[in-house]
Formats: structure tokens, C-alpha cells, sequence
């Protein structure tokens, strides 16, 4: 049986049962970790069902799928230079999840629909969107919980006007005149704040690029349920590439981020200069998610595109090579309409 994402059910093709599954005891609620401990130890590893793994040797990509299941293509780069092996990771096990809730029909027609906006793309690029095969994967995050207290130093402008004396020269004479320049008073300005950070998602994959992973980060985390491996039947679940640290690091870069903008916004007067940003963290916590995502992957020429479909809410990122007979054209078009508009405008002058 697999996991049914329209009907939310187990679904069995051969004989159309469709049944709700019962989850685990003790895993009726989602557990915020204490971020320390967890850096230090894991108690619960892998993803509690008899699984294997495959490695690509070319992106880099551990996917993880069920005993009965050969892998022979990469679900991220479609490459077919996988290696299976047994999973001996001790891996820490996702505490809950996002569920599929867009069928594969369904991320199909969004991808369909996505390609066929694109502009300036080779002829060929919507035939193999048809033919391209969509695979479901529950990608790993990492999501982060903490407080931040921020301490900030700038020094805080505000503008003042001056009248100021100059000469030119009108119609052969000189003259006299005067301006009004903008000068800026600069004074010193501290302040603090203290904000509270929910859910900073860090992927935590090795085979989405990082700049595609950060388009999808609108996953809505409150609809996170308990793991259970019933989730994953029908599927397939990448392990993370990305350790506990290196994630949190990637949080603080992102919170820090976003404190200096609020600082920023915090400093007095017209415009500023030298902010100074110091953070403290606080009551951080963390959760091992598992996010649903549709992935699609092709190789034109040398390069390889992945299109990427959130499988939670159907929305579409991905790359497409660029036809630059088409960019040259429009380029041509453009310049011969602009030089055209210059020549008729001189005629009628």
C-alpha cells in the first residue's frame, strides 16, 4: 500500500482498499528539542522501517527508500550513477512531517502550466517538460526555535539645508545666484531589542541546490503531523547532508540577517551609517522535519535543470536553459523599433 496525498489514506491499487492508519503511540505530539542536547546526542535514529540507501555520485544526493525498491536513476539530477548500499547512518529520526497533499497528476499540470510562461526558452524545452518524469521526495529540514536579544550602535543622520552663493553665466553675463544643499548632522544612537524566531527552516538535502531550496521555504510548518513511516510509503525520503551544527549556523546567519534589518529600521533620524549588530541566542530548540517535494530533473546539452514543486501547496521554481537565438533576436527587434522611433521623431522636427 501506499500513501494516497489526495484522500490522505493508504491506498492499494491492485484491489482499491483505501484505510486510515493508526499512528504510533507516544507520537501524538510534536517535541521541540532542546538545540544543546541535541548537538551533543541523538537517542532516536533513522526513519524507524527497514529501508536502503542509494548515493549519487554525481550530486551527491542520499535518498532512502523502502527493502523492495531498486533505485537506478537520481531523483534530483536523473543520473544514472547511484550506488546502493545498506542504511548504517545513526541518523536522527524526523519528528514529524508535512504530508503530501499534491498528487502527481496535479504537480504535473502545475509544472505544464509553469513552463509554458517561460520566455526566451529553446523550442524543444515544453516537449521535454511532457516527457519529463516527476518524482515525490520528503526532502529534510531543519527547523529552529530561539530568542534573540539584539544590541545595536550606528551613527544616525538628519538632514538640514543650507543657503549656498553661486555665479554662472546667462546669456553671456555673469550672475549671481543661490541654492539650497543638503547637509547631514551625524549623531550618535544605540538601542536594543529582543525578538522571538519560530520555525527558521534550514535544508538540509544534498541534492537541491540551495538557491531552489530557499524558493520552496513556504511550506506552512503549522501543518507539520507526528512522523510515522506510513507517510512514507509510496514516497521517498532523502537523509540529510546538512549536520545539527552546520544547520544552526546556517539559522544564525539567517536570524542574524534579519535582525540588522530590524536594527536598521530601529536607528533614528534620515539615514545612518557604521550599524553594529550584536546578537544573543537564547531557548534555542530544534525539530527534524520531513517537507514534501515534487522533483523533476533533465539534462539539456551539459547541463542538468531540476524544477522543483512544492508538494504541499503547488507551487513551481525550477531552472531552464536560455535560447539566446531568441534573446538576440528580440534584442535586434528592440533596437530597430527604438532606432525607428528616433528617425521619425527627427523627420518631424
Amino acid at each position: 500500500m501506499h500513501f494516497d496525498a489526495t484522500a490522505g489514506l493508504m491506498a492499494c491499487d491492485f484491489c482499491g482498499e483505501r484505510v486510515a492508519f493508526q499512528e504510533d503511540e507516544g507520537t501524538q505530539q510534536i517535541v521541540e528539542y532542546d538545540l544543546m542536547q541535541g548537538l551533543a546526542k541523538s537517542e532516536q535514529n533513522g526513519f524507524g522501517d527497514e529501508v536502503r540507501r542509494s548515493t549519487c555520485q554525481e550530486c551527491g544526493a542520499s535518498v532512502c527508500f523502502g527493502a523492495n525498491v531498486t533505485a537506478t536513476l537520481c531523483d534530483f539530477c536523473g543520473s544514472n550513477q547511484v550506488l546502493q548500499e545498506q542504511e548504517l547512518r545513526r541518523l536522527i529520526r524526523p519528528e514529524s512531517l508535512v504530508p503530501f497533499c499534491i498528487d502527481k497528476e496535479r504537480a504535473h499540470t502545475e509544472f505544464t502550466a509553469w513552463i509554458r510562461k517561460l520566455w526566451f526558452r529553446p523550442n524543444d524545452l515544453k516537449h521535454r517538460a511532457k516527457v519529463a518524469e516527476i518524482g515525490g521526495v520528503y526532502v529534510p529540514y531543519w527547523t529552529f526555535d530561539s530568542q534573540v536579544e539584539s544590541d545595536w550602535t550606528a551613527q544616525a543622520g538628519y538632514y538640514y539645508y543650507v543657503t549656498e552663493t553661486y555665479t554662472t553665466t546667462e546669456n553671456g553675463s555673469t550672475v549671481t545666484k543661490t541654492r539650497q544643499v543638503r547637509k547631514t548632522r551625524w549623531v550618535p544612537a544605540w538601542g536594543s531589542r529582543n525578538d522571538a524566531f519560530d520555525d527558521v527552516l534550514v535544508c538540509a538535502s544534498g541534492g537541491l541546490p540551495v538557491e531552489l531550496a530557499r524558493n520552496l521555504e513556504t511550506f506552512n510548518t503549522a501543518a507539520l503531523v507526528p512522523y510515522t513511516s506510513e507517510y512514507l510509503a509510496g514516497f521517498k525520503a532523502e537523509e540529510y547532508s546538512v549536520e545539527l551544527n552546520d544547520g544552526w549556523h546556517d539559522a544564525v546567519d539567517q536570524m542574524a540577517a534579519i535582525q540588522r534589518r530590524r536594527c536598521s529600521r530601529d536607528v533614528p533620524g534620515d539615514t545612518q551609517r557604521f550599524l553594529s549588530v550584536r546578537n544573543s541566542y537564547s531557548g534555542q530548540t530544534f525539530k527534524h522535519v520531513l517537507l514534501p517535494i515534487w522533483i523533476a530533473s533533465y539534462r539539456y546539452g551539459e547541463d542538468v535543470h531540476r524544477f522543483l514543486v512544492n508538494g504541499q501547496t503547488g507551487e513551481v521554481t525550477g531552472t531552464a536553459p536560455w535560447s539566446w537565438i531568441k534573446i538576440t533576436l528580440f534584442s535586434i527587434l528592440v533596437l530597430g523599433l527604438v532606432g525607428g522611433g528616433v528617425y521619425l521623431y527627427m523627420q518631424g522636427q
